[in-house]
């Protein structure tokens, strides 16, 4: 089994590669359709700024290639950036996402008092039975930074929640189509296992 990681100069590839690798997983980067369309199954990290990012994928034909790849049936999960730009838009310079689940990236009000970005560790609360959370308690923490974050159009897509001074969207499920706001990669043994888990899903 194979898991394609998309390159598109969005930052914290290594730290993916790294985890997948002290998983014994067989991993391919790359930054060409071609490529990654021949993958089992792909993970679509990233850290930066949704509309750079939208360029990148665009240019490089990326952004076909993951809606193709979802539409396959084969496991996605998105992580930070790729959990708000499988989305329609984002409030982030108003960039245009590729609309893979219907919502919009919100930012964090910049009068709410809170710190912005949101950076470490947070409880995540599941709210909803997904393999992603499996064999991770209730509550557990995991690793966020982010400014922004995914809001769902419908509810239902929503696995699980963080409290920041509001309550939002932290993990979200559309068929097999996985994301989530933090990094696993970077949340100790209880990121690991998540990794794991989407390691061994069947979608």
């Amino acid at each position: 089994m194979s898991v394609g990681i998309v390159d598109y100069e969005a930052g914290n590839l290594k730290s993916v590669e790294t985890a997948l690798l002290a998983l014994g997983a067989r991993i391919v980067v790359a930054d060409r359709p071609e490529v990654l369309l021949k993958a089992d199954r792909l993970i679509f990290p990233g850290v930066g700024d949704a509309a750079a990012a939208m360029r990148v994928l665009k240019a490089r034909g990326l952004d076909q290639a993951i809606v193709q790849f979802v539409n396959s049936g084969r496991p996605v999960l998105g992580i930070c950036l790729g959990s708000q730009v499988v989305l329609d838009a984002s409030e982030e310079n108003g960039a245009v996402c590729l609309g893979l689940v219907a919502g919009i990236a919100r930012r964090f009000a910049p009068d709410s008092g809170l710190k912005i970005p949101h950076m470490g560790w947070n409880q995540v609360e599941p709210t909803a039975d997904h393999y992603l959370f499996s064999a991770i308690p209730p509550g557990a923490s995991f690793y966020f930074v982010h400014s922004y974050y995914p809001q769902p159009q419908d509810s239902a897509a929503v696995i699980g929640c963080t409290d920041y001074g509001v309550r939002f969207t932290a993990a979200l499920s559309q068929g097999n189509l996985a994301a989530v706001q933090f990094h696993p990669e970077k949340s100790g043994r209880y990121g690991l296992q998540m990794l794991q888990n989407f390691l061994q899903c069947r979608a």
